[in-house]
């Protein structure tokens, strides 16, 4: 009997931690360099999940699914993290994560252009008031910030269609499976640019704050939160843990203000706020958790 209880705790605890891992990748990339930071958090990740996915007997990816391995690794992994990364040094923790938490309604739009989804007019609205929360925060703002925004709304928007694509191939195999060889795809395409800037960067900083912070950001927010998500979706339909997503940006700027010193602006407070409802909205058909047990495990 599948414990749905237990999914949804899982479910709250996978997207506080990375709603934590925005706070912990602002603080070390004041420390490291970004592309030298995604290469030690797939290497450490990797390994971990590698471990993990040598434990269980599942079958070998055939030559013609390749490719979209390769595809979820470069730009997913590798693309949309790395855009990530440089939104979230160029704007804060607590900007990035609001525009971030875009990904569930994108790949709405994403899903009706590539696997011919059904788009309604509920989920059109609520991507148009998760929008318009996007520019109530851009508004008023230094290029720097707009700048930022729109480095991030690129990572949402690569990580959107791979997402989807991951989707299609994972009906296939073991979703741990694909995400495991797509990360260390990614720890593969980050290892030159990493060493190039670890040679040339002068001002690195390699102390005990900054390690910590990447076992964390390797082990923790990206091993241990990848096998808790696929956890939940082995236990819970997908569409009641889409409506978990709000957490994330609601803990990355309680975080980012506590632990960064961040400012909460009237404005962002409001794009926020903007962001999740259209998110929620966008989901609204979709059985609350509580009502979920009946219809989707029989127990």
């Amino acid at each position: 009997m599948k414990n749905y209880k237990f999914g949804y705790l899982y479910l709250i605890l996978t997207f506080t931690i990375w709603g934590s891992l925005y706070v912990v990748s602002k603080f070390v990339l004041n420390r490291l360099p970004v592309f030298t930071i995604s290469f030690l958090r797939f290497f450490i990740a990797g390994v971990v999940m590698l471990f993990v996915l040598k434990r269980k007997k599942l079958p070998h990816i055939e030559k013609e699914d390749y490719k979209y391995v390769i595809i979820i690794g470069v730009l997913g992994y590798f693309i949309a993290i790395s855009a990530q990364l440089i939104g979230t040094q160029l704007v804060g923790a607590s900007v990035a994560s609001l525009v971030n938490s875009l990904n569930p309604v994108v790949i709405i739009f994403a899903a009706a252009v590539i696997l011919k989804e059904k788009l309604t007019l509920k989920k059109i609205a609520g991507v148009l008031f998760s929008l318009f929360g996007v520019y109530l925060i851009i508004g008023g703002n230094s290029s720097g910030v707009i700048y930022g925004v729109l480095v991030s709304l690129f990572s949402v928007v690569v990580w959107s269609i791979v997402s989807v694509l991951m989707r299609k191939v994972t009906q296939k195999y073991d979703p741990l499976q694909i995400t495991t060889y797509g990360i260390l795809i990614a720890a593969g395409c980050n290892f030159p640019i990493a060493l190039f800037q670890t040679l040339t960067v002068k001002s690195v900083s390699w102390d005990l704050p900054s390690i910590l912070s990447l076992l964390y950001m390797g082990i923790i927010c990206t091993g241990l939160a990848h096998f808790l998500w696929n956890k939940c979706l082995s236990v819970l339909p997908a569409g009641n843990c889409s409506l978990f997503y709000p957490i994330q940006p609601v803990t990355s700027v309680l975080f980012g203000v506590l632990f960064l010193g961040e400012t909460l602006t009237c404005k962002m407070l409001l794009g926020g706020v903007c962001i999740v409802a259209g998110i929620l909205f966008c989901f609204i058909s979709v059985r609350l958790p509580f009502m979920a047990r009946s219809e989707s495990h029989g127990e």
